[in-house]
């Protein structure tokens, strides 16, 4: 009877992705693009949608990223939105 009521209170584990994928895949890609891109800001190549202006702020640098990583395939939660 005590085997029955311990199977009964015990929880379930959640299997929520990572934020970086959980697949080997979408690491790699994350990985990539965000050296690519943080890269090309160091240098100050990297430049932002159709305007082509020069990205002066890191966290702009970073959604860049991670952007191009979510178009590349990689598993990615949303982006998100602002109100």
């Amino acid at each position: 009877m005590r085997f029955l009521t311990d199977m009964a209170t015990k929880k379930k584990s959640s299997t929520k992705a990572s934020s970086s994928g959980s697949d080997p895949k979408s690491k790699r890609i994350v990985k990539n693009k965000m050296a690519t891109v943080m890269d090309e800001f160091k240098h100050h190549t990297l430049k932002s949608g159709k305007s082509g202006q020069k990205v002066a702020n890191q966290k702009q640098a970073v959604a860049i990223g991670l952007s191009e990583a979510r178009k590349s395939g990689a598993k990615l939660p949303p982006a998100k939105k602002k109100k």
